[in-house]
């Protein structure tokens, strides 16, 4: 049993020593081992075992033996199941490293009673490309799980006229799967992605033709995937690594799961939903919820105020504009004041304005009443705890309900003069 579970950290170890072939065998004496391999004992329920590791060109230095030697003991904690006090400390941190990506792993399986380790697998090596850049861009690369046979879902998305190119014979997702970078060059996630069933055997790969047509908001915010998913069956996923390196599963209808800064994070639709219920149109909510995702995930930062008094109330609340009384900024603002937010999305102006400076108000019918606000920050009726933009949401939402968008990627909701709720 401990060798069945050290061959599946095998690749990370090879990896932490630069290449080394590592391996771990019941100890039986008499082992003969190249010259310069280093070789370990660890004893687990009074079993001898023998972990080596060989890297001919190169000597392990002193502080490689003494990592592995640490490295061993941990394991052999860990895998004894924490029976000894001692090892609280071991378990705790055991607990913090692992404890959300089994949750996530566990979440998409789905059926408990069976192993969620091939997901928790897949995750682990996309965490691993997060950090890859190939040329200096990020690597991005993506996967589509589906629960369906595989003929139906061949049917189902050549329908749709994505293009599928079948892969003979199918390829596991293994330790050593991103090896080559085609595999996160060719298959960038957006326009193609691998194609695998749930034992996390690649089929194919899926070039979404049909979707590079979208507008930039739903391109970020995976529409096209999440109707994709609809074909693949009760359960499927699709998980990616994008261009901000970050890992997003993408979860039919509409959820999101996002490991961001080396954590993970839902984003809930219904969340917002919520918030926006009986003072925003339910299509303007939609289209301003995945605006405002698709700007968190590029970095642009935003607060826009759903204005739930009337229009000539916002005189209490304006200190300035950011174009002031430029006559060419007058003139540009007249061309989209009074539109309704969700025509500005559909000409790809929507994005434009909020990322812009300044406040964007709206009015409870999704009409554009302001944008480029700079607000009277005298309204917070409390210290604040933050900068310009999080003063402004505050001081904003006592006239109505506010969405902020901070620059490093937070989305938050304010109400009162409050923070009620935060993402990312």
């Amino acid at each position: 049993m401990p060798i069945a579970v050290f061959d599946a950290i095998r690749g990370n170890l090879q990896t932490l020593l630069g290449g080394a072939r590592v391996s771990l065998v019941r100890q039986e004496g008499g082992e003969e081992l190249p010259e310069g391999s280093l070789r370990q004992e660890m004893v687990i329920d009074d079993i001898s075992y023998l972990f080596t590791a060989c890297r001919p060109a190169v000597s392990f230095t002193k502080t490689e033996e003494i990592f592995c030697g640490e490295l061993l003991a941990a394991f052999s904690a860990l895998f004894s199941g924490f029976r000894h006090a001692e090892y609280a400390a071991h378990f705790r941190t055991a607990l913090l490293a692992s404890l959300t990506d089994i949750s996530v792993a566990r979440f998409l399986r789905g059926d408990h009673r069976k192993a969620f380790w091939p997901i928790q697998q897949l995750i682990q090596l996309l965490k691993n490309l997060s950090y890859q850049r190939y040329e200096g861009k990020p690597a991005t690369t993506g996967f589509l799980i589906h629960r369906t046979k595989l003929p139906d879902l061949r049917r189902r998305v050549q329908g749709q006229k994505c293009r599928w190119f079948e892969l003979h014979p199918h390829q596991p997702i293994a330790a050593d799967f991103f090896d080559t970078p085609l595999t996160y060059r060719f298959v960038d996630g957006t326009n193609s992605l691998f194609v695998g069933n749930i034992q996390m055997q690649i089929t194919g790969v899926i070039k979404v033709d049909p979707f590079t047509g979208l507008n930039e908001v739903d391109r970020l915010t995976h529409q096209g995937l999440f109707r994709l998913l609809n074909y693949a069956g009760s359960g499927a996923f699709a998980i990616k690594v994008n261009e901000a390196s970050e890992i997003e599963v993408i979860i039919s209808p509409d959820k999101l799961l996002v490991r961001r800064r080396g954590q993970w994070e839902i984003f809930d639709p219904d969340i917002f939903r919520t918030f926006l219920a009986g003072s925003f149109p339910e299509d303007a909510t939609e289209d301003l919820i995945w605006t405002l995702y698709a700007l968190s995930k590029t970095r642009h930062g935003t607060v826009v105020l759903i204005h739930e008094g009337r229009t000539r109330d916002l005189a209490a609340l304006k200190r300035g504009s950011v174009g002031g009384d430029d006559p060419l900024g007058r003139m540009l603002m007249g061309r989209v004041q009074g539109k309704h937010l969700c025509l500005l999305k559909q000409s790809g102006e929507l994005g434009r304005l909020l990322s812009s400076d300044g406040m964007t108000v709206f009015s409870s019918r999704g009409k554009l009443l302001e944008t480029g606000l700079i607000i009277d920050t005298s309204h917070a009726q409390s210290v604040v705890t933050g900068g310009g933009r999080t003063t402004a949401a505050s001081a904003a939402s006592y006239f109505g309900k506010v969405i902020k968008v901070s620059e490093d990627g937070p989305i938050e909701l304010f109400r009162a003069g409050k923070r009620i709720y935060r993402f990312g």
